[in-house]
């Protein structure tokens, strides 16, 4: 029975120093935006996972007339982040050793929401956390899905 009572308090032990490394809680910290999907604090490399943006230079066609939907993508987060608290939890690294993470203001998804603007989508090659709200902005015609344009991915590849 004791040795039983040592396994739990150092599972228990173990899952909380495992949450206590993988959350990072933001308050008065330095924060750059650096894109529509990617942020810094205190100079770590934060990209949400689960969704892509366009990138800065990319375009779209709304009536016609080019619009700078990688400027707006990242203009939305600016926007939403304002001066609020950021709560990231980490989920990882990816291939260029930025730390992955779903942030959070206010306790909402910033991915989630940029999502739900039309202006992120959801990367199913990686996630399908997104895909409800990506739907949502496809059937309601918000942010990129009112206009012509290219899925970041496929910008890449062309540019």
């Amino acid at each position: 029975m004791y040795l039983n009572k040592r396994k739990v308090i150092l599972v228990i032990s173990v899952f909380v120093l495992v949450f206590f490394f993988s959350y990072i809680n933001a308050k008065s910290q330095d924060i750059k935006i650096t894109d529509g999907d990617t942020i810094r604090i205190n100079g770590e490399k934060i990209r949400f996972s689960g969704i892509d943006t366009p990138e800065l230079r990319q375009t779209c066609l709304n009536l016609g007339i080019k619009a700078p939907c990688g400027i707006t993508a990242k203009q939305i987060l600016i926007d939403k982040i304002a001066d609020n608290k950021i709560v990231c939890i980490r989920e990882g690294k990816d291939q260029y050793k930025r730390t992955l993470a779903e942030c959070f203001v206010n306790n909402e998804s910033l991915s989630s929401y940029l999502v739900k603007r039309g202006y992120a989508f959801a990367y199913r090659r990686y996630s399908k956390k997104f895909i409800a709200d990506e739907d949502f902005a496809r059937t309601n015609k918000i942010g990129m899905w009112s206009m012509e344009f290219d899925y970041p991915w496929d910008w890449r590849k062309k540019n």
